[in-house]
This record gives C-alpha cells, structure tokens and sequence, in this order.
C-alpha cells in the first residue's frame, strides 16, 4: 500500500520538482516496489498529456472537415489522373534529412521531436529527436519499451556518455534519471504507439 508520504514524493517526482538527492533515493525506493512504479507511472502519463494539451491549443472546429475535403479532393485526382512516377513509388516515403518541416517543439525548451513513421497495427511509431545544446530532458518512467539510436552529438543517460552510432535500449516501466546533452544531437526513437510523445507528434 502506497503511503501519504510516497504520494507525496510520488506527485514531486513526476513533474521533476526533487532535488538531485531526492530523486535518486526516490528512484532506489521505485527499484523495489512494483505498486509504486506503476503510480509514478500514471503520474508521469498524465503528466505528460496534462503538458501536451496545454502547449498545444485546439483547432477550429471546422479545420477536420477541410483536411479531410482536400484529402478526398487529392485522392480523386490522383485517380484520374495516374502518374507512371508515382504508381512506381506507391507505398515508399522519403524523408530529406535537410528538411526543417515537421520539428515541433516539446514543451522542454530546447527539445524537439519529429514524427517519421507511424504504425497503428503492430503498436510502434518511428520518430526523430533533437536536443540544442545543454538541454536536460526531466526524469521518467518508460510508458513502453523504447529505442534509441544516436545519429549525430551526444547524449548523456545516467553516468553513460552517448555519442553517434551509440544505441540504448528501455523496458517499458524502467526510469531513467534526467537526461541532458552538452553539444546537442539529434536521435532516431522507436517507441509504442500508446507513448505520450507520439501523441505529441501527431496532435
């Protein structure tokens, strides 16, 4: 049974309001209590989706149906008009690695995500993510299992020292302690459909 107290730090953990020495003798105690992890975790996901529906705002009401009318609109001039081209490239997408489209800023100042690949039925989505230099992303609880493959910069995760080529693999429920880059990077994410940051992405 969770005491008053636990909730308490529970409630100061999930939205990283402990001190350094707070949250590592917090995260010793999560190490050992199944029944704590999973209430830090709910915390954190609602947290997480409390932070995403304040920084994002919502649409006109009438913005779905145009999206969808212009769709529809593509979609039936694609039909009457097929292109050789794109017959050839049907189910392919193409990602310019240039390309500054698509970013969306997380509302830790400094952290962006991208959103490259999204697949519904079999539970993950693939997602780009960039840090400027010395930002420190918040400790948390892992929704799901997620991967992480540095391509350029370096990543600081606990005492390890990420740099590109490096990968690190999380089960869903660890903690990792807060996260920070020195020089900043920028990172290839898989991670389950059900994670908060891929809600983000594709609010």
């Amino acid at each position: 049974m969770i005491s008053e107290q636990q909730s308490e730090l529970a409630s100061l953990y999930a939205v990283g309001a402990l001190t350094t020495e707070e949250a590592a003798q917090f995260e010793r105690e999560l190490a050992a209590d199944a029944e704590l992890r999973a209430y830090v975790r709910g915390l954190q996901r609602t947290t997480d989706l409390l932070a995403i529906s304040s920084a994002t705002g919502n649409p006109p009401a009438q913005l779905k149906g145009k999206v969808l009318a212009k769709i529809d609109a593509l979609e039936s001039a694609k039909k009457a008009r097929p292109s050789p081209v794109l017959a050839a490239l049907a189910g392919l997408h193409f990602e310019d690695g240039a390309a500054q489209q698509g970013w969306k800023a997380l509302p830790i100042p400094g952290a962006y995500i991208k959103l490259l690949s999204l697949e519904r039925e079999r539970g993950y989505a693939v997602l780009m993510g960039k840090l400027d230099p010395g930002t420190r992303y918040p400790a948390h609880v892992n929704a799901g299992p997620e991967d992480i493959f540095i391509l350029t910069g370096d990543l600081v995760v606990g005492d390890r020292k990420m740099r590109a080529g490096d990968f690190h693999h999380a089960d869903g429920g660890s903690q990792h302690a807060e996260n920070y880059s020195v020089d900043g990077c920028t990172l290839l994410a898989v991670l389950t459909t059900d994670d908060p940051l891929v809600a983000f992405a594709m609010a």
